[in-house]
């Protein structure tokens, strides 16, 4: 018989300690509907919340941005799930790296944030298809965001991966999750389908439990179909919006609880062609103080924006077609590149008229570098690398196919066909039904002629002889994430049409254009058709050493066009110099080699290059230079200016 251990100080403490510490099962948050109030382990709680995606993040940043939400006074963090950035091909899953978010939940706990999660299915976002797999539209006749069966088929199988992962992350659980948003403002999509909230609903509780918070965010027109029995609900709205009207509304359809402002919208999104958005501080403050007085909990959208790296942005349909820029700085408290901004100072003095504010400063913005100007190389036209750029070949077809079609989810495709017959008069080539998704790069035997635009009154006008090779490069900008939310297919849509022939005998090249970058360049072209003043899709590139330890950075591309860039094989996202808002591209420390080691930077200019094709590194963004405002008339003519409208 082992002998008995002597009873000591420790060991008698320890149940007590045992008792004292809030336990899995002794841990809830719930609504305590007669004194209207959330109760956190039983005792009185709001949240004063931010939103921060970590898919917008690089995954070392996690921390910084997170401490700084915390020092800042929040106490909790909001954030999406995309599902698209984790199935990118169905029952193929992703939780590695940037797109580990468990190890997100993790950070969020070591900064000592509590966590409200919004998983979708659908989140907008201004997200590439608001978070929706594009290869969904596979099926081209499904109906997005309905009880359409191949809709919830992806959809179960989708969160019966997804949410028991999520079951151990729940506050009752010993986790940090406090509540979990259903769908995402359902009440502002136009089909209204109550069965499918319902078997959302029910697919939730299943999966999750009874004691999880769920709930619903709305803006005040979507709350009649956007709420359901048995879900909390919440509303959103900005510092311009009537209050008062607004939680006035909430009350009808939730009469008991706390008023929950679930997005408060501290900035917003910025579209190609339009000017940089902003949110004066006073109008944030005063709003921010104003409901904090009533005694709501609130989550602030965005507290910090981040970035749309490589193609993920997603785009609004509102009369005309609007891809949402690279940066998503969206005049957040903490600005893209991660610094504490004056909005931010204002707001930590709101939060702590009501609630602790932890001791201490915050961070100083980080180092920041400039470098340059540098001259860039030619390193050859887009169309001489196509057989690294696709080699598997081409897919031939009578009719062009649609991106997803041919299963190409973002980036490029080069439709290819031959002129049967000798145009020596320029003749116009136009596609009918505004069937150009989302932008079109014309090119006759090599040699560039012109823009075709979604939505946009562009004319290009061909000559050739019998035989000429008429090449199309086909971009996707961004599948739709708000406006009408139909089904975004991407491509050519229609055949094109030179004078009145339809153009037929098409060869379809998926091309995968990152995969060149990051592992065959620098290398010669297997073909080489340098013209003297190159225009069309061209690849540039140099290299560059960073002689100290470097630091942020934003990419400035004077006088070219647009096209994508990628720094040591990582994709950076879009520049649209000629288009603006957007002038330079943020680029985070971390994706720099230091020291004295080369790193390359690679463009793809899609249009036209500058006579001196130089970049430069600044210390500081450059986000609001429109310089085309002709650019923003659509097929219509209308030019009015836009409503602003939910995420």
């Amino acid at each position: 018989m082992a002998p008995k251990n002597p009873l000591c100080l420790p060991s008698l403490l320890l149940p007590l300690l045992t008792l004292l510490l809030p336990q899995a099962d002794t841990r809830s948050f719930v609504v305590d509907r007669d004194h209207n109030r959330f109760l956190l382990d039983g005792t009185p709680f709001r949240y004063v919340s931010g939103s921060l995606h970590y898919f917008r993040v690089p995954r070392v940043l996690w921390a910084d941005r997170l401490f700084k939400m915390r020092m800042s006074g929040l106490n909790v963090v909001q954030f999406y799930v995309p599902w698209n950035y984790h199935e990118p091909e169905p029952g193929v899953y992703n939780f590695n790296g940037s797109r580990d978010l468990f190890a997100f939940l993790k950070e969020a706990t070591l900064a000592n944030l509590l966590v409200i999660l919004r998983p979708g299915p659908y989140i907008c976002a201004e997200w590439e298809m608001g978070g929706l797999p594009a290869w969904l539209l596979r099926k081209p006749k499904i109906h997005l965001r309905t009880s359409d069966p191949d809709f919830l088929a992806a959809v179960d199988s989708w969160f019966k991966v997804l949410l028991p992962r999520i079951y151990p992350w729940l506050y009752h659980n010993g986790g940090n999750i406090i509540s979990i948003q259903v769908e995402n403002e359902y009440g502002s999509y136009r089909a209204c389908d109550v069965s499918y909230m319902r078997h959302l609903a029910g697919l939730f509780r299943a999966l999750l439990g009874d004691k999880i918070l769920l709930f619903t965010t709305d803006g005040p027109e979507g709350l009649k179909c956007g709420s359901l029995q048995g879900l909390y609900t919440t509303v959103d709205f900005g510092p311009a919006d009537n209050m008062t009207k607004i939680f006035g509304l909430l009350r009808k359809y939730e009469p008991r609880g706390p008023l929950v402002n679930s997005e408060y919208y501290t900035g917003w999104l910025d579209y190609w062609g339009q000017n940089h958005s902003t949110r004066s501080v006073p109008a944030v403050t005063k709003g921010l103080e104003k409901m904090l007085k009533l005694g709501a909990s609130v989550n602030m959208y965005m507290f910090h924006g981040g970035t749309n790296f490589g193609y993920w942005n997603g785009a609004d349909e509102k009369g005309r077609f609007l891809p949402i820029t690279t940066s998503y700085d969206y005049d957040a408290p903490i600005s893209e590149a991660g610094d504490p901004t004056p909005k931010l100072l204002a707001i930590r003095n709101v939060i702590s008229k009501f609630q602790e504010v932890p001791l201490g400063p915050l961070p100083p913005p980080s180092p920041k570098m400039k470098l340059g100007p540098l001259t860039l190389h030619l390193d050859g036209n887009l169309l001489d690398f196509l057989d690294l750029l696709c080699p598997q070949g081409p897919i031939h077809s009578i009719l062009p196919m649609t991106f997803e079609a041919v299963n190409q989810v973002h980036g490029y495709m080069l439709y290819r066909t031959y002129l049967t017959y000798t145009v020596s008069e320029p003749t116009q080539l136009w596609v009918p039904n505004n069937g150009v998704h989302d932008r079109a790069y014309v090119m006759v035997d090599g040699v560039f002629q012109g823009v075709l635009e979604r939505n946009m009154k562009h004319n290009v006008f061909l000559m050739g002889k019998v035989g000429d090779k008429l090449d199309v490069l086909l971009e996707n900008m961004g599948r739709l994430s708000f406006g009408s939310n139909s089904s975004d297919f991407k491509g050519l849509l229609q055949p094109p049409i030179l004078g009145q022939t339809v153009l037929t005998q098409w060869m379809m090249f998926p091309l995968k254009v990152d995969n060149l970058v990051k592992w065959w360049f620098p290398i010669q072209p297997l073909k080489s058709s340098h013209p003297q003043a190159p225009s069309g899709p061209t690849f540039y590139s140099t290299t560059f050493p960073i002689l100290n330890s470097g630091g942020d950075t934003f990419l400035f591309l004077p006088g070219w066009t647009k096209g994508q860039v990628w720094i040591n094989g990582f994709n950076l996202g879009r520049y649209w110099t000629k288009r603006g808002p957007q002038q330079t591209l943020y680029v985070p420390r971390p994706l720099l080699f230091p020291r004295g080691t080369h790193n390359r930077i690679t463009l793809l200019e899609l249009e036209n290059v500058p006579p001196q094709p130089q970049i430069q590194f600044l210390d500081r963004p450059i986000l609001n230079s429109t310089k085309h405002r002709t650019y923003i008339y659509s097929l219509s003519g209308a030019s009015e200016p836009m409503e602003l409208s939910g995420h």
